[in-house]
């Protein structure tokens, strides 16, 4: 009897939780998925405009719970801790993800020239500097260039969904000359149909590229 993956996914905020989800669902449905979900962190990471040895250190608890339960591999879904999350996969024994360095490998094989759509602000320049750090992996001429969609968090935070991806698709229609654009943050990949109606360029989601990544390293 073949056992079972077990994938550990860490959540800061609940938002992020259906995303990955309907991912899993589409492809690679016969997974054991477990939410960790500890919702002080995004609040906690905003107040303090970076991430502390405290905060880095509560990421790493986190990561080594997820390694208890018996999980083969961990995803944190949220995009503003990266170098903790860093930090925390090399002090473990199995793989533990960034939430956006599978959708960068992917969006950086596609071109040289990658747009960024993000919703929330203090998670901009660390996913900035981990794209940069796998294009000089992967592709040192690969740039990215990155948009602000206002609002797009608070409607989604309200449960608003449809004006979220209004706000997100309205934002890549003006798109122009990119080689892919990318949906930052896990809660952002909820608007990947909108902005596909609206615009040719290949659009990409941290969501559907993890579990990619995830199958293919557990495999």
């Amino acid at each position: 009897m073949t056992t079972k993956k077990r994938i550990a996914l860490v959540h800061a905020t609940s938002i992020a939780i259906d995303p990955i989800r309907l991912a899993f669902e589409a492809a690679w449905p016969e997974v054991e998925r477990v939410n960790i979900l500890e919702d002080s962190l995004s609040p906690d990471r905003e107040r303090d405009g970076a991430i502390t040895e405290q905060m880095s250190d509560r990421i790493l608890a986190l990561a080594r719970y997820a390694r208890m339960i018996g999980s083969d591999a961990v995803l944190f879904t949220c995009s503003s801790f990266g170098t903790a999350i860093e930090r925390a996969a090399s002090m473990l024994d199995i793989p533990v993800l960034k939430p956006n360095e599978a959708m960068f490998e992917a969006a950086i094989r596609k071109g040289g020239r990658i747009a960024m759509l993000y919703t929330f602000p203090p998670a901009r320049d660390g996913m900035e500097a981990e794209f940069r750090e796998e294009a000089a992996r992967v592709d040192p001429s690969a740039d990215i260039e990155s948009f602000l969609v206002d609002g797009a968090i608070d409607a989604v935070r309200a449960g608003n969904d449809a004006t979220h991806n209004r706000l997100v698709s309205e934002a890549a229609a003006k798109l122009e000359g990119f080689d892919a654009i990318t949906l930052a943050h896990f809660s952002t990949a909820r608007a990947r149909q909108a902005v596909q109606a609206v615009t040719t360029i290949p659009v990409l989601t941290s969501p559907d590229a993890a579990v990619a990544k995830l199958r293919r390293l557990l495999a």
